[in-house]
């Protein structure tokens, strides 16, 4: 498998982690977000998006967003699993999920900051004030659901697919100085997910791509 991807999207960041904890072996294509190669002609026959994660299989079959290859990787790698085994807890964990992957980030992901900073002549101060809102506003309907289900991670004693979303938004949320004060379980289900190898592993300074 080919996973093309950035170090600091969190997109990509959700299905290394997936990778990491299925103990799948693929080959790290990098794509510079920043410097525009999502929109080069080579990516946009990879993916209409123009966007990454991009998981190209052994077929040459390719999986665009990182919700659906993540839920791919657990229907045909099924051990461990990232949802729970009951409908209950399948939809707890996707709906914690889903709070992160389609409430905050796509408020707060980089070519919305870019939009908001050259179209709409926000400066750095408003930049930096949206994307602190809109975290904070997500990861306190987090931490209320979190109270919900004792366990040390998003969901019971084992990482799920909320883990493999809500660690990259905690990671990008410290990179813009967010206040995460009040979020008492949301933090100790990161430093649970930062203490297992398949995190470390997955982790933007880990990355063959990564930069200070």
């Amino acid at each position: 498998m080919k996973l093309y991807n950035y170090f600091r999207s969190s997109a990509s960041f959700r299905v290394r982690i997936a990778l990491q904890l299925k103990g799948l072996a693929y080959e790290y294509v990098p794509v510079h977000l920043v410097k525009g190669e999502q929109r080069s002609a080579d990516l946009a026959a990879l993916a209409a998006e123009h966007l990454v994660p991009v998981l190209e299989l052994e077929d040459g079959r390719r999986l665009t967003q990182s919700m659906a290859i993540i839920e791919y990787l657990d229907e045909t790698h099924p051990q461990p699993a990232l949802l729970p085994g009951d409908a209950i807890g399948r939809a707890r964990v996707r709906a914690l999920a889903q709070i992160v992957a389609c409430e905050v980030h796509p408020l707060n992901n980089l070519r919305v900051l870019k939009y908001l900073v050259h179209e709409l002549k926000a400066d750095e101060p408003a930049k930096n004030a949206w994307y602190r809102h809109w975290v904070g506003v997500g990861l306190q309907a987090y931490e209320a659901h979190l109270a919900e289900q004792p366990g040390a991670f998003s969901h019971g004693d084992a990482p799920t697919l909320a883990d493999c979303c809500l660690v990259p938004q905690i990671f990008n949320g410290k990179r813009f100085n967010t206040n995460f004060d009040g979020l008492t379980r949301t933090m100790a289900a990161f430093d649970a997910c930062m203490a297992h190898p398949a995190f470390q592993k997955a982790q933007p300074s880990s990355c063959p791509d990564h930069e200070a």
